[in-house]
């Protein structure tokens, strides 16, 4: 039975942990090519149009969209091309949940370097990985993201680049246009690291196995003062939420870190948000092409947190991250600081195909929206996201010394002295090892 997910579905899957599929040199497309790829394209169609939650899909003539894409994929000069081609026809819905998954590579790369959102508009570096071309060519955390591969990096179209460069069209390497802290201005072409995977590319509960140290709680103890518990997602069983909320628990104030969780698991979500409340509280109502069932948390009873709660959110926190920021503000649970969310938010399934090819069987999978989320004060968050109580935003200067005020402040309302410098070097950076 497939799991409801929250979570935005490129950003989680295609781009999560940095892993995602190298360029391979592509051949002109034979006829054949052509004909698998549009099998592919009206596979997707017809999944679309037999799942998608709105039947009218707000309005989109989603036949003509498809057959677009068809005659493009009928003159298409290479196989990228070709996919970009039946991914646009999905984007065209303009919904963050329903994306074409194509099929993977047989490589994964390594760009070396995290770009992230801060504030309305601009784009930032905020880690690069230590020994990588980037680090090699100058790049630096704090440093102002101007273009990528000639691309205007914005806040609104810095999915699109995620997207494209993170599944779609993966290259060998990117040029970048920066703007250091400093102000001066320079351009960089910076290399990727390849990879062979080590997973099967859709078996994602094995990408997780590999990827397992990335996927961990982090935590900080005070004593029984307060605990920062930095959560990366919303993927576990459900189980695993009674042990993470033990932990929590026993700290007379919680700083939970969801600053760059794309979301989960719906039932996860559930029980975790429960747990920070002595009865029922309901997450929203779901719409979709027939009557659905609410979401409702899954309350511990005697066992819940009945500590002080501060919670941070930033451009990267997605989903069921949102539900969760969004409900302990209109619930008056606690505090939310730190970037307005991603506004991504809505409820899907995927559902994985694969292809015999003359070059093999080919997998691929679209993730699609069966539900949205209306929350209790009747508004969606897709679109939108969650405006912190506190909005506070690192500036390139904060980015470059490894300072962290969001935290510092969330620190300051539970009580502890904990200054932008002592904060930045809390929870480091990940990065995947040689065989993720």
């Amino acid at each position: 039975m497939a799991k409801r997910l929250v979570q935005t579905g490129f950003i989680f899957l295609l781009c999560a942990f940095s892993s995602a599929n190298a360029q391979a040199p592509e051949n002109h497309l034979t006829k054949q090519d052509r004909e698998w790829l549009n099998h592919v394209l009206n596979t997707v169609r017809d999944e679309i149009k037999k799942n998608y939650y709105d039947a009218s899909f707000h309005g989109l003539n989603i036949d003509q969209r498809f057959l677009q894409a068809g005659t493009k994929i009928d003159s298409a000069p290479d196989r990228n091309y070709a996919i970009a081609d039946i991914a646009g026809a999905v984007t065209a819905l303009n919904d963050s949940h329903t994306v074409f998954l194509p099929p993977a590579r047989p490589y994964t790369h390594e760009y070396g370097w995290r770009m992230q959102a801060e504030g309305d508009s601009d784009c930032y570096i905020t880690a690069v990985r230590p020994g990588s071309d980037a680090e090699k060519k100058g790049l630096r955390p704090g440093d102002q993201v101007l273009s990528v591969a000639g691309y205007t990096a914005i806040r609104a179209d810095l999915w699109k680049i995620d997207y494209v460069y993170g599944a779609l069209r993966p290259q060998l390497g990117l040029r970048l246009v920066v703007r250091s802290p400093n102000g001066d201005t320079r351009q960089l072409d910076t290399i990727a690291e390849l990879r062979p995977i080590a997973w099967e590319p859709w078996n994602f509960e094995e990408k997780l196995l590999n990827l397992y140290h990335l996927h961990l709680p982090r935590k900080v103890e005070y004593g029984r003062a307060a605990i920062i518990y930095k959560l990366p997602d919303f993927a576990f069983d459900p189980d695993r939420a009674n042990g993470m909320l033990d932990q929590i628990r026993g700290h007379e104030s919680l700083i939970l870190d969801l600053r760059g969780n794309p979301g989960g698991y719906v039932d996860f979500l559930s029980r975790f948000l429960g747990g920070m409340f002595d009865h029922e509280v309901k997450m929203g109502d779901r719409v979709g092409r027939k009557p659905l069932h609410g979401s409702v948390t899954k309350s511990r009873g005697s066992k819940t947190f009945e500590g002080k709660l501060v919670v941070l959110v930033d451009s990267k926190s997605a989903s069921a991250a949102e539900i969760f920021a969004r409900i302990v503000q209109m619930e008056k649970r606690g505090t939310v600081v730190g970037d307005q969310s991603s506004g991504m938010v809505m409820e899907s399934k995927i559902y994985p195909h694969d292809i015999a090819t003359q070059q093999g069987m080919i997998h691929y999978a679209v993730s699609i929206t069966d539900a949205n989320i209306i929350m209790s004060d009747g508004r969606s968050l897709e679109g939108v996201g969650v405006v912190p109580d506190e909005r506070i935003i690192p500036t390139s200067s904060d980015l470059a010394a490894g300072r962290d005020p969001a935290l510092a402040r969330a620190a300051e309302l539970v009580g502890i002295k904990l200054t932008p410098e002592e904060a930045g070097k809390l929870f480091s950076v990940q990065w995947p090892t040689d065989n993720e």
